[in-house]
């Protein structure tokens, strides 16, 4: 296996054919799920006024007794009302709704349920000329103050950080219309054979539906990319050269296709591959996914995935996914567990990547096989939690051996 290529070697030499990609402006809606592309900063405080934090009346802490106090109402302060020209003196208070701003001379505000004069929010009760406070509160009881939340100057988000709809939530209070986020990467997306046929067909002897396209185009997608699904390329050089075409015309960061990359009779996308780009490596020591062909395509980079699903979906795992990544200005969040082997496993020699459930036992992860490690057998990857991987050189493995594992998702 001399001409296979270490997959560390060739995990780290795509890698370093890649850079993030520029920045964009999107409006703050469809920043969600993005990443940002600048450290955003407040030209504003949070709150930028110091307003109530109940429906109640602003006081001067300082005229408050233990017990019933009697001040004179001189203001009704609404939310979204400008801060009352008017100060609040000693002996008196104003009515207040929450989130109005505080009167000057006030530095309390008590809730209207601590006084002798209840109201709701939105009420149109009338102006009580006096109102009596049942106990006493401290300076800045109920009161947000300026910056509370965020200061003026304050680094708020940094760059690279991931748009969830709590910093939607925060951009937006800051007044944000429009966010600055890295493109997302372009992947255009071929799945190549004969025997492939569109989902919705009626399925006839010699067929099978094109999964591949499909889980691709699912895993871009969760990668943060955009991802453009062609047509199926048939097992002709026309055919192939055509589809390779297509996808060139799209401008994509990356162009991924499936099948036609091993030794078979009909592969024929490294003869349109060595005609419109060049291939850098197209075999790595990896089980399941030897055939593993990248390059470029008219410049724009190339990978040849292996028809069969499994091994395609691993080799985007293994490849593509860190370099969607790396494009996107996100993190690389793979996690590797130490986990035992809870049966005896046998491997070719490879590096071997077997689908694999996990289960707790005491202060351990115990691996067992999903079953049958077939490259066809889609299922597996939905019953894996990981991908247990087999070193290079080893054969058999037993039971109660300690190896690491590739989370696919997380686990307790």
């Amino acid at each position: 296996m001399s001409d296979l290529m270490n997959v560390d070697l060739a995990s780290a030499r795509i890698l370093a054919d890649f850079e993030r990609l520029s920045a964009e402006g999107v409006s703050l809606l469809d920043g969600l799920g993005r990443v940002l592309a600048e450290d955003i900063i407040a030209y504003h405080a949070i709150p930028s006024f110091a307003n109530s934090s109940m429906d109640g009346y602003a006081v001067r802490a300082a005229d408050l007794g233990a017990t019933n106090t009697l001040l004179r109402v001189v203001d009704d302060i609404a939310a979204g009302a400008p801060i009352p020209q008017r100060r609040i003196a000693p002996g008196e208070a104003a009515r207040i709704m929450t989130g109005a701003p505080i009167p000057h001379g006030a530095d309390a505000v008590v809730p209207m349920e601590q006084t002798d004069q209840p109201w709701r929010s939105g009420e149109h009760t009338a102006l009580p000329a006096y109102v009596t406070i049942k106990g006493s509160v401290k300076a800045g009881a109920f009161i947000r103050p300026v910056g509370e939340d965020i200061k003026a100057g304050q680094v708020v988000l940094t760059a690279g950080t991931v748009l969830t709809p709590a910093e939607i939530g925060v951009l937006a209070a800051l007044g944000m219309a429009a966010v600055p986020v890295i493109r997302r990467p372009r992947v255009a997306i071929i799945s190549t054979g004969d025997e492939l046929i569109e989902v919705g067909e009626p399925l006839s002897p010699g067929k099978i539906y094109d999964a591949n396209g499909y889980s691709l185009y699912a895993l871009s997608v969760v990668c943060g990319a955009e991802a453009i699904r062609l047509p199926i390329a048939r097992d002709t050089l026309d055919d192939t050269r055509a589809r390779f075409r297509e996808a060139v015309e799209h401008r994509p960061d990356v162009i991924l296709s499936s099948a036609g990359v091993s030794v078979g009779t009909f592969d024929v996308v490294k003869t349109v591959l060595n005609e419109m780009g060049k291939i850098g490596f197209w075999k790595v020591n990896l089980r399941p996914g030897k055939p593993l062909a990248y390059g470029t395509i008219s410049g724009i980079p190339f990978f040849g995935l292996p028809g069969n699903p499994v091994s395609a979906m691993v080799t985007f795992e293994l490849f593509v996914r860190p370099v969607l990544l790396k494009l996107g200005g996100r993190p690389d969040d793979t996690q590797t567990l130490r986990v035992t082997a809870g049966e005896a496993i046998q491997s070719d020699g490879r590096r071997s990547y077997l689908r694999a459930m996990l289960r707790r036992d005491g202060d351990q992860w115990v691996a067992t096989l999903t079953g049958t490690q077939s490259s066809g057998a889609l299922t597996s990857m939905i019953l894996a939690d990981a991908l247990v991987i087999i070193p290079e050189g080893i054969t058999t493995v037993a039971a109660g051996t300690m190896l690491d594992a590739r989370l696919l998702r997380p686990v307790r």
